[in-house]
Order: structure tokens, then sequence, then C-alpha cells
């Protein structure tokens, strides 16, 4: 009987590893929303790292976090890196692009865990509404393949989206 139940458990583990070796090689992350304001209002909230506390989902997880901002004041080439508890990790940003329309960054985490993704702001104006977008999109190892196997990342992170895009749009309809 026990080496039945041994053999249950190594076909489970095996199926399992299967399972994940055949999950996507990358991963992508996606939440829009409408702000009743024009980009030009949007966009200082979007291209420059200091006024993320007033919006960001992860600047209130850790009362202790600690930030540098470093590079650029504002646009390209801004950096900004934290260290915080595990509720927030410790990672770097830099804006690799910053134009009317849109904020491209650069994320590296190094802990949790090690991760290097792109994200991308996008802003589609109509005159005073703007269809604000936040994609998140990475390279997904085999780890993050099994891990991805028992948890969802795109609703985990994206429920973060979602309170970010609602803070920022409290702050930007103000």
């Amino acid at each position: 009987m026990l080496k039945i139940m041994a053999l249950i458990v190594v076909l489970a583990l095996v199926g399992v590893l299967a399972f994940a070796a055949t999950r996507p090689d990358t991963f992508r992350v996606t939440r829009s929303t409408t702000i009743k304001a024009p980009p030009e209002k949007i966009f200082p909230f979007l291209g420059d790292f200091r006024r993320w506390t007033a919006w960001s989902p992860w600047e209130t997880k850790d009362p202790n976090l600690k930030r540098s901002y470093g590079g650029a004041p504002v646009g390209k080439g801004a950096t900004y890196a934290w260290e915080g508890d595990r509720n927030v990790g410790q990672g770097r940003m830099e804006i690799t692009d910053a134009a009317p329309g849109k904020v491209a960054i650069n994320l590296d985490f190094v802990k949790p865990f090690e991760a290097h993704n792109s994200v991308l702001f996008t802003l589609a104006g109509r005159g005073e509404i703007t269809e604000v977008t936040w994609d998140m999109q990475g390279p997904a190892n085999f780890l993050s393949k099994l891990i991805g196997v028992f948890l969802d990342m795109d609703r985990m992170v994206g429920r973060d989206f979602e309170a970010g895009l609602a803070n920022l749009k409290a702050a930007a309809e103000k």
C-alpha cells in the first residue's frame, strides 16, 4: 500500500512538472480604465516616479518602504529603486520612453525573486476623456511556470493594477 501511495505521489509530481513545462514562455498582465481628464493631466503621474506615491498600489503596503530616485528628474532616464518587506520586495525601475501618450519602463525585481519585465502605460485621449492602459509583460522561466500552475498571475497582479488605476483615476480627476 505504501509503495502504491509513493507511486501516486511521484506520478502526480511528474504530471505537475510536465504540465508546467507546457505553459507559455512569456506572461502578460493588462488592465485599462477611463479617466475624466485629458492625457496631459494624467501623464505627470506616470512620468515622474515621485508622484507614484499618489496612486501606486504598492506604495502603502509597507509603511517602512525605502525609496531612492536617480537619473533624470522626470521622463526618460528617471529611475526609482525600492526596498521593502515581503509585500513589496526589492527592485528598480527606469523610464525608457516618455512621450505624449505613453510611458515605457524597464522593471527589474531583485526580491522576492529575480525578474526582468517591461511595463507600458498608454494614454488614448478623446478630449477630456482618456483611456489609460497598464500593460506588463516578461519572460516566464520554469519556476514561474510552476508557480503559475497553482497561482494565477493575471488575477493576482491584475488586482493590484486595478487598484492602482482606480487610485490614478481619483488623483487625476481632482
